[in-house]
């Protein structure tokens, strides 16, 4: 959980190419990371009870692979973003390869699909409460870049879906 914190709030920006990111943005990032990292932690070492066996429950280790899948989907999608455009380039273009095939917002799918996997490994009300706010976050954001995608460029596939594979 930490390493993606850090990884989102810290690396990732200084990757991305094209208009600058607002600095105001990231210190709202840093806190809510900091936030909702200090109530996942605090939850899993002080009110959180597992037993003994719970790695071999098929909550965690469904979870576990969930998470894992999300988070591959995710760190793929958000190179697939990077690579688009060349230095100096602000121009949106249409993202190809990966999950991108099916869904405008793949690197969404990847991060909704990451935090519903940690909330079903650590079966934890304050990791679901997460997982719902980034799919009621980030959900919207996809399908509104679905519907810019559309809008802006005529030759955009028209069977690729907003954020779920082959249903929305």
């Amino acid at each position: 959980l930490c390493f993606l914190i850090y990884l989102r709030t810290f690396i990732y920006p200084f990757f991305t190419r094209g208009r600058p990111f607002p600095l105001q943005l990231l210190f709202f990032g840093t806190l809510f990371c900091i936030y909702n990292g200090f109530l996942q932690g605090y939850y899993l070492i002080y009110c959180a009870e597992y037993p003994n066996d719970w790695c071999t429950d098929i909550r965690f280790t469904s979870g576990l692979l969930l998470f894992l899948l999300g988070m591959g989907i995710n760190i793929h999608s958000d190179l697939l973003l990077r690579q688009l455009r060349k230095p100096g380039e602000v121009t949106y273009k249409i993202p190809q390869g990966g999950l991108f095939t099916y869904v405008s917002g793949a690197n969404y799918f990847g991060e909704i699909v990451e935090w519903f996997g940690f909330a079903i490994a650590t079966w934890s009300l304050p990791a679901f409460a997460f997982a719902f706010f980034t799919l009621c976050c980030i959900g919207p954001r996809a399908y509104h870049h679905h519907r810019y995608y559309l809008k802006t460029f005529t030759d955009y596939p028209k069977s690729r879906k907003a954020l779920v594979p082959f249903v929305f």
